[in-house]
């Protein structure tokens, strides 16, 4: 098997819901224009044959990612270029959306799971509750009877792409909140103020990581996500200069661990985990971020599955039964995190 990020596996569907299309222009409007339905994100995927994700013991060549979908070349609707006046037009805008021109009932039910998951990105995007009278607003009358089984759906998808939990919220209105499944700053967004979040991009690389033996050159990582169109030194519409959120922010808050390759000249670089991704995951939970990303099981990657088995039995075993080696990689991060020599 060859070896594919995440984004790779729904390409098109991040490029809507989180890359060119629905960043710019910042409100709801745009996605009357310019979304398409889930049934052709789907479609244009799985015409890429794209291969999932396999063993670190074998290197493939790069390959080829899917063309991102393009905003739309005519001209922009009124107000495309600004936030909504109102919550009220925001709700309109997404249960009004056209985007099918089909009308099967497959067509219909996956266009209702897309506006859902615009809508509640948006809401995460513009730091606003997510609403279950707009979302049922949104999926409309005739489909009351199915919406659990579509935000069950959204949910899911959130959480392949962009590592981030649909949690019913603690408040007197019955409201929901997108939660990052690491404890970065913001929510996921890393940085102070409004913003998509970079969870996924994180989790993405540690999963590289491990997959690749705990260890990956900064070559690599940037050939795999050159194939998802994020590149270095090139500003990203999540992501932001991906470079310095990966070597820079990335390492500052301990997920990562970026070092030079002993005596290499001219030198080169290598990714490990750092100590704060010890503490907040698992190489289970990334493995199974990896292959639920990938449409497939963690057991599809023998190798990988066999130590991420092996780590939570030395998790389960509690900080007092676990090795004590210096050359122990995990129990090395936990002593510098903790401040120890």
């Amino acid at each position: 098997m060859s070896l594919v990020p995440w984004k790779a596996a729904h390409a098109s569907s991040y490029d809507i819901l989180g890359g060119g299309r629905f960043s710019r222009g910042g409100g709801p409007r745009q996605v009357r224009e310019e979304a398409q339905p889930l049934s052709a994100v789907k479609s244009e995927c799985d015409a890429q044959s794209l291969p999932v994700a396999g063993s670190c013991s074998a290197s493939q060549g790069p390959q080829r990612a899917p063309s991102p979908i393009s905003p739309s070349a005519g001209a922009p609707c009124p107000g495309c270029d600004k936030a909504s006046n109102s919550h009220e037009e925001d709700v309109e805008d997404f249960s009004e959306a056209s985007l099918c021109t089909e009308s099967s009932e497959v067509d219909i039910f996956n266009n209702k799971i897309l506006n859902l998951e615009l809508y509640i990105l948006y809401r995460y995007k513009m730091k606003a509750p997510i609403l279950k009278g707009d979302m049922l607003h949104i999926v409309g009358d005739d489909y009351l009877t199915q919406f659990a089984e579509m935000l069950k759906s959204a949910s899911e998808h959130f959480e392949a792409i962009f590592a981030l939990e649909l949690r019913e919220a603690d408040s007197p209105s019955d409201s929901y909140a997108l939660v990052s499944k690491l404890k970065l700053p913001n929510n996921g967004r890393v940085r102070p103020g409004k913003g998509l979040p970079k969870t996924g991009l994180l989790m993405n690389i540690l999963a590289m990581i491990f997959i690749h033996g705990n260890c990956i050159s900064e070559e690599e990582i940037w050939r795999q996500l050159n194939v998802t169109q994020v590149y270095a030194g090139r500003r990203h519409s999540v992501f932001g200069e991906p470079r310095k959120l990966i070597t820079k922010d990335f390492v500052r808050l301990k997920y990562l661990e970026y070092r030079q390759v002993h005596d290499s000249d001219p030198p080169r670089y290598e990714f490990l985990w750092g100590p704060q991704a010890h503490l907040e995951t698992s190489k289970m939970k990334v493995l199974e971020f990896w292959a639920k990303a990938n449409g497939t099981l963690p057991s599809a990657y023998p190798h990988s599955y066999e130590e991420a088995l092996r780590d939570e039995a030395d998790r389960a075993q509690g900080p007092s039964q676990r090795c004590s080696s210096r050359g122990c990689r995990y129990c090395q991060s936990q002593r510098t995190f903790q401040g120890h020599p």
